[in-house]
């Protein structure tokens, strides 16, 4: 094996690269047009541009890859996660090409890859599976006649792909009909097949995942469990092991089920078996088939290289180590970092500054950050949200989420809403800090956790508003006298006084209290870092630009985000009375399935009207009032971008003594 080519992009293709330099390997990047300024591409030891913009046009295309491979003398192909890494077809045609397939057989992913076979198999190998239908019948009738065998609730899942996709919750028959066709929607769009199934639900359990690994001698061990229960839209955002709830008797138990599944498929190389956990029960949820985003946890805790393992079992050669020989110390942490907001509505836009945390800061613990991120880089509506993956290792568990809170705080990344304010609170809240997140926690905690960020950042609001009321940096202030501001987070208004002091500083007299100094550390692009005198943290601020004659502004310290307007020159709040008319704009790039509201039609406050698909995912949104549509102004199919008009409606007013 002497040149791989990585059929992915971003951290996942930079993280296989680095193993293959390692082992001096060279390494081929493929990129459509919207990644051709990426970091993989830079970084491999040669480019091949697949062209197009979406994955179909791109990384989901099996003759441009296979072309790619070809002209650039690849003798290997390596997946990444994602994209084709499940597809059998696609590891198949690899290996008809005369290249090395750098993962399990095509036999083992149809098998496996499909939730339905490998519970078939898992069953007739003594794996634990919840009752459930997973036939060929996909006819509605047929699917509410098994849910009133199973009883309510139930899970609707896609029979392929994985990352929650497809999946939805029923908890009455009234709600199946509408739940089987948008998950058959959602796993058509996703995976190119719209069959499902359909289980008992379990309420309150954690997704608690084993690692295995196998070779072409027959070997197969594990390397230990992940608890993946924290999690938004069924997506994991947090992943640690060992597991708060697992000892070592069920570790040994789940381990020899999961070995179990591997070895009656016939498997080859790295997979995770993923169960639900509830007690000291579990039962099998699906077969992942390739590495998992969460493989670093793995790596952290058993220090081994599992990119590595995967290139040399492709070579034929045997695992490195047998089961009595993998040592597992400490304890591990991932969060991902994904453009969205806190209320998980995914973002797109460019990186205007970034500054990743310092690993030298970090006493008796590893840090480590996979990304592909850079000053400069686009976020485009094309492919998922994640925008790397932050890992530490500690001795404890309580060690670790100190120093990933640490690391989190450090970390700037302004141009866009991430979620990293977000997972710092998960992680210091007393349910994670107690071991005691479940699937459900975010379900039911997440609007706590998202009103205290609000508060965090009204409060900050307040001490720090005054450095988004500049226009330009330092050196460009055009006037030595002192100006009024008005200045709007959220639907906080501040009056603000602002005088420079000079070409770094600024005097600041806010309506709550008298003159502090802002004091300018560093220039940034659009932007700077600065502190405020008598507060010791620093504060990085970046010029949006111009929104509806309001200069906008994304402002970051520690643990809190925040969008804030300079509104000066925009007319009063409240100077106009007009406000009958309103109207439902997009909150994101994205194409637009369904739109379930016609001109004329009478619309109740959260009744959904349109339904958009961004980031591989469905979004429904809703008038927050009751209303009447004035016009449709998009069709279905249409690709819409951020702030884009979809509807225009008209509120509806209450007559004199209604209610």
């Amino acid at each position: 094996m002497k040149r791989i080519l990585i059929a992915n992009r971003g951290e996942i293709a930079l993280r296989v690269m680095a193993t293959a330099c390692r082992m001096g390997i060279e390494t081929v990047a493929v990129y459509s047009d919207a990644d051709a300024g990426s970091l993989h591409v830079q970084q491999a030891d040669q480019a091949y541009a697949l062209g197009g913009l979406t994955s179909a046009q791109s990384y989901l295309d099996v003759g441009k890859l296979l072309a790619a491979a070809k002209a650039t003398g690849a003798d290997a192909v390596h997946p990444g996660y994602g994209f084709l890494s499940e597809d059998a077809g696609f590891a198949q045609a690899v290996q008809e090409a005369g290249l090395i397939w750098i993962g399990p057989s095509p036999a083992a992913i149809r098998q496996l890859g499909s939730k339905a076979a490998a519970k078939q198999l898992a069953k007739a190998h003594g794996v634990p599976c919840l009752p459930g239908y997973e036939g060929s019948d996909q006819d509605h009738e047929r699917f509410a006649a098994e849910a009133e065998r199973i009883g309510y609730p139930v899970m609707v899942k896609a029979v392929a792909g994985g990352g929650g996709r497809g999946m939805r919750l029923v908890e009455s028959p009234a709600q199946l009909q509408a739940a089987l066709a948008s998950a058959r929607s959602e796993a058509l769009a996703g995976f190119g097949n719209g069959d499902l199934l359909v289980e008992r639900a379990v309420m309150h359990p954690r997704h608690v995942e084993v690692q295995v690994f196998a070779d072409t001698q027959g070997h197969v061990i594990h390397l230990g469990e992940r608890d993946c229960s924290v999690q938004r839209r069924h997506q994991k955002i947090i992943e640690e092991s060992p597991s708060p709830a697992v000892n070592a008797d069920l570790r040994e138990r789940m381990g020899a089920c999961a070995v179990a599944l591997a070895k009656a498929a016939g498997y080859v190389g790295a997979g995770t078996v993923e169960f639900l956990l509830e007690g000291q029960d579990f039962f099998l949820m699906e077969m992942n088939t390739r590495l998992q985003v969460e493989h670093p946890v793995t790596e952290a805790l058993t220090g081994l290289d599992l990119v590595e393992w995967q290139i040399r079992v492709a070579r034929g050669e045997p695992l490195p180590l047998t089961q009595q020989q993998v040592q597992l110390s400490g304890h591990a942490i991932e969060v991902r970092l994904c453009a969205e907001d806190e209320n998980f509505q995914p973002h797109t836009g460019v990186v205007r500054y970034f500054s990743a945390p310092n690993a030298m800061s970090f006493e008796r613990s590893l840090l480590r950050f996979d990304h592909a991120l850079r000053t400069g880089s686009e976020v485009t509506p094309y492919y998922d949200a994640m925008l790397g993956k932050l890992i530490v290792h500690a001795p404890s568990r309580d060690q670790a989420i100190d120093q990933l809170i640490h690391a989190l705080g450090q970390l700037v990344v302004l141009g866009l809403p991430t979620n990293r304010a977000f997972l710092m609170q998960c992680l210091n809240d007393s349910v994670f800090r107690q071991g005691q997140a479940l699937i459900s926690y975010l379900a039911a905690d997440a609007p706590r956790l998202q009103q205290q960020l609000r508060e965090q950042q009204s409060q900050i609001h307040q001490q720090w508003g005054a450095l988004c009321t500049v226009a330009q940096p330092p050196g460009g202030l055009a006037c030595s006298y002192s100006q009024q501001r008005r200045l709007r987070h959220r639907d906080q208004t501040q009056e603000l006084t602002l005088q420079p002091a000079s070409r770094t500083n600024w005097s600041l007299e806010a309506e709550d209290g008298g003159p502090v100094l802002l004091q300018i550390d560093e220039l940034l692009a659009h932007g700077w870092r600065a502190r405020r005198s008598g507060l010791s943290q620093t504060i990085n601020a970046v010029q949006l630009g111009m929104e509806e004659g309001a200069t906008r502004w994304h402002l970051q310290t520690r643990g809190v985000d925040w969008l804030a307007e300079d509104i000066s020159y925009l007319p009063p709040e409240g100077a106009s009375a007009a406000g009958q008319a309103s109207e439902l704009r997009a909150p994101f790039n994205g194409k637009v399935l369904q739109i379930q509201a016609v001109a004329g039609q009478h619309l109740q406050a959260r009744t959904t009207a349109v339904v958009i698909e961004s980031m591989k995912l469905e979004h429904s949104l809703g008038v927050r009032a009751d209303c009447v549509v004035e016009e449709v102004l998009v069709a279905e199919g249409q690709q819409v971008t951020p702030g884009q008009i979809l509807l225009r409606l008209a509120t509806v007013v209450a007559k004199e003594g209604e209610a």
